[in-house]
């Protein structure tokens, strides 16, 4: 079968509401959850200057500082954890948890700042859309992404909760259990979106878990819409089954029409078509966006479009140290080829090289120049 190149996969249409797409805003459903119009002008329309990104990605995350210790299953399920998935926890339950847990080691996070980070390493040309407090932490997330080249601007709050921490409990098989104290997070809004830098990205990359802090749904639907009308796409991660769970209807709203790149693993993406069975949810998924790739951990990835699909081997690594990171880096090695104009196998071969190595090791952010493994695999 003919082999796509990222470039030549174009967007469908989307539904348009009238009062929206006049004015490029997004109209909101019942719940409150964003439900994104826009209306699509036709290629001959965009302007040579928003024709040429002069950055690769945009990021639009949770601004948050990973602590990560080892932890046996007893301890999970002494302290009613669900192994491998995320749960948002208040301060006292932060606090609380964090006197429990072992050594610790405290790293800048957060799933697309991790995918940020992955980006600037493959050598590609990034920023960042996220919020925190002026405080300790908050300094140290903002050293972290700027130093490896990724672009952070957005002001830091003065006032309100600290920045957000993720307490990370890693058993021995790898698994990462994740307990995230939102904090500042919950203070990105539409006014922490910043037009010009989002038309100036090839593709705007939103975390699934940003559609936890109200106020962050609206800068969601407002980075999706500039995007678009720039003729930009966007791409979506689901980011964790709970996540899923909790914004079902929202995220189906998204992806049917509003999303152009969607990433998930099996069990989020079964999370949203509510099946057991992974071939019928990818059958499902497929042609609502001009790409869906899905990963499954050790059996690699398959990435759709209406017409192709194509499996991608796990990349090999010696042992499994700690998954935490492994969609995001994924997504990071795939962005980093699409925005290339690379053949979708080869961005998958790239998201699963990146996967390989944060899973090598402790901690989010790649600890070996990614481009350097993208070039001795011959990826680069």
């Amino acid at each position: 079968m003919r082999s796509e190149t990222a470039q030549s996969i174009s967007r469908g249409h989307a539904p348009e509401d009238p009062s929206a797409a006049e004015n490029g805003t997004p109209a909101f459903a019942g719940n409150g959850n964003p439900v994104i119009f826009r209306r699509l002008s036709p290629p001959q329309a965009v302007s040579p200057r928003m024709s040429e990104a002069s950055i690769d990605v945009v990021g639009i995350g949770n601004a948050i500082v990973d602590v990560i210790a080892h932890a046996d299953e007893a301890f999970l399920e002494k302290e009613a954890l669900v192994k491998g998935t995320m749960a948002l926890i208040d301060a006292e339950r932060a606090e609380a948890l964090y006197r429990l847990m072992g050594p610790a080691i405290e790293a800048s996070g957060g799933s697309a700042g991790n995918t940020m980070a992955g980006l600037a390493s493959l050598g590609g040309s990034g920023a960042y859309i996220g919020k925190v407090r002026d405080d300790l932490l908050g300094g140290v997330f903002r050293h972290d992404l700027t130093a490896q080249g990724v672009r952070f601007a957005t002001p830091a709050a003065t006032a309100g909760p600290g920045t957000a921490r993720c307490l990370i409990l890693v058993t021995g098989d790898g698994q990462r259990t994740l307990n995230t104290y939102l904090g500042a997070c919950v203070g990105l809004g539409p006014d922490d979106i910043d037009p010009e830098l989002i038309a100036a990205a090839q593709v705007t990359y939103l975390e699934g878990y940003l559609f936890d802090p109200p106020l962050a749904q609206q800068a969601f639907a407002k980075a999706a819409a500039i995007a678009h009308a720039a003729g930009r796409r966007v791409a979506l991660s689901l980011s964790d089954p709970f996540c899923v769970e909790r914004h079902r209807a929202a995220f189906g709203g998204l992806v049917d029409g509003h999303v152009d790149i969607l990433f998930a693993n099996e069990a989020e993406i079964c999370a949203l078509y509510q099946t057991e069975d992974f071939a019928a949810a990818a059958a499902t998924v497929r042609g609502r966006v001009a790409i869906a790739a899905l990963t499954r951990s050790a059996e690699g990835s398959l990435v759709l479009t209406a017409g192709e699909e194509h499996p991608v081997t796990a990349a090999p690594v010696a042992r499994i140290v700690d998954t935490t990171g492994a969609g995001d880096l994924y997504a990071a090695g795939f962005l980093h080829g699409l925005t290339r104009g690379l053949p979708l196998p080869t961005c998958g071969r790239i998201g699963s090289l990146c996967a390989a190595e944060i899973i090598s090791h402790v901690g989010a952010r790649p600890e070996t120049a990614l481009s350097r493994l993208a070039a001795e695999a011959g990826l680069a």
